[in-house]
């Protein structure tokens, strides 16, 4: 039987619903591929009055008929759950009518569960469904109080706009909202040991690096396999496991998916991210209130990530942070037809310089980790990114994660995934010593800089080492 890995808390939530003497409206949402559904199925294993899910718009090539494909699969999951006497409804106003009716036949007092899956996807143009499901949930739920409405979505900005911050009809009737992220190294690691697959945590590592702890990609991994194997078996050759998963992610999610794939294609081409004005120029797209609404979407569904770098000023960036993404245009697109890729290139160059940049992208989804291994979890604190361009005259400098903390220690941290113990030569030395120097000229007297290395098994001692202030390796990530 499927057991849930991690997700303790996202569990009880759900069972203090259950348990609930009123009515309870949850929307459950997050990136595509993230285990939302599984999570509501084992949580709620047994105890579902009604089920049904969306039509996905990729496997509906006539958009004209879009409505009427996903009023058919309704009426066809009513007749599933024991409706009777009634004909293919033609609104959905009369669709949720059928199904008011079909939950009073089923009602025998004890809690119902209606679970409507990849809600979003039933919202097409013109069909009127947002009114009809407000009507259902203000004219019926509420007024019994064992109904529990779970409703789950991978459009997140669709879930938050019409639900979360509905200004309508629904304004203020969702009684809990549950985001569902990827798995955490630990996780994973959960994951895998449940499964029986023996992968060190260095592969474990990797495989975030590649997957980004996405249980639906882990779920092809195989036992008895490497962690090469298995993602050349995933990725690569004639019949790999997540064929065209790329475009697939974009266009079952966002109406503007070709918009949003240029953006994230730019985004992949520079670790610390673009300014607006910048992706603007870049993609031909209008800068306006539309890109605003598109990186608004890609941030709320945790493809790409704003923040302010540090010394910036106000100015913002968008910064890629979607690990499977970034490997995809790097590696995958390319080469898809070789079914040894992985294995093949696994000590290229090529693969090296994606390694540095993805351990960067992991050890920015693990902040709560580091800071913890720098035992600073109660220190107030900023997370960002800083360079500045060098000038004929004087070099520039980059740092990848600086955390800057209200105890007046910034952590500059230097983030290296190596195969042993990582060394620091002379000229190692020199460049962080540049950019400990360039990055105090911009700091208060009162402020030092602790130069932290973040890597896989640790740091050689010797004399080029000494300016490291802190160590922390992978094995502090997993907790």
């Amino acid at each position: 039987m499927s057991t849930i890995t991690g997700r303790k808390q996202e569990v009880e939530e759900l069972e203090r619903l259950y348990n609930s003497d009123r009515p309870e409206f949850v929307a459950v949402y997050g990136r595509r591929r993230v285990g939302k559904t599984f999570l509501i199925k084992q949580a709620l294993k047994g105890k579902f009055t009604f089920q049904h899910t969306g039509v996905s718009p990729i496997d509906q090539e006539d958009e004209k008929n879009r409505m009427k494909t996903q009023l058919e699969s309704f009426y066809y999951s009513m007749l599933n759950h024991g409706l009777e006497g009634y004909k293919q409804p033609k609104s959905w106003m009369e669709a949720f009518f059928q199904l008011e009716q079909l939950l009073q036949k089923l009602d025998n007092g004890e809690r119902m569960v209606i679970f409507i899956d990849e809600l979003p996807w039933m919202d097409t143009p013109r069909s009127r469904f947002l009114s009809a499901f407000e009507n259902f949930w203000n004219g019926w739920c509420n007024h019994h109080d064992n109904v529990m409405l779970v409703v789950c979505g991978s459009a997140t900005t669709w879930m938050l706009k019409y639900l979360s911050r509905n200004k309508g009809g629904l304004y203020g009737r969702l009684t809990d909202e549950i985001k569902v992220y990827p798995f955490t190294l630990k996780e994973c690691e959960e994951y895998f040991n449940h499964e029986n697959i023996e992968l060190s945590r260095y592969d474990i590592v990797q495989s975030y690096m590649v997957f980004g702890g996405i249980p639906y990609y882990l779920s092809y991994f195989r036992k008895g396999y490497s962690f090469e194997r298995n993602s050349d078996m995933i990725l690569f050759g004639n019949r790999p496991r997540l064929k065209d998963e790329f475009n697939r992610l974009f266009n079952a999610i966002f109406t503007n998916a070709e918009d949003c794939k240029k953006i994230i294609r730019l985004l992949a081409n520079r670790n610390y991210g673009f300014t607006r004005e910048e992706i603007a120029n870049a993609t031909g797209l209008p800068l306006g209130g539309g890109l605003s609404d598109t990186l608004t979407a890609l941030a709320e569904s945790d493809f790409i990530l704003r923040y302010s770098p540090y010394g910036k000023g106000t100015g913002e960036y968008y910064k890629l942070i979607d690990n499977f993404c970034l490997f995809w245009l790097k590696h995958v697109e390319p080469n898809q037809d070789n079914a040894s890729y992985f294995n093949d290139n696994f000590t290229s160059d090529i693969m090296k310089v994606w390694k540095g940049v993805a351990f960067e992208q992991v050890c920015w989804q693990h902040i709560v980790q580091i800071k913890r291994a720098l035992e600073i979890g109660g220190v107030k604190s900023s997370v960002s990114a800083w360079n500045i361009a060098g000038t004929e005259t004087k070099t520039g400098a980059q740092v990848d994660l600086l955390i800057n903390r209200n105890d007046n220690i910034v952590n500059l941290c230097e983030m290296k995934f190596y195969s042993g113990l990582y060394s620091i030569d002379k000229y190692e030395e020199l460049k962080l010593l540049n950019r400990i120097e360039k990055l105090k000229e911009t700091l208060s007297p009162k402020q030092q800089v602790h130069l932290t290395l973040i890597t896989t098994f640790g740091l050689v001692q010797g004399k080029h080492s000494g300016k490291v202030q802190k160590i922390v390796t992978c094995d502090e990530l997993f907790t």
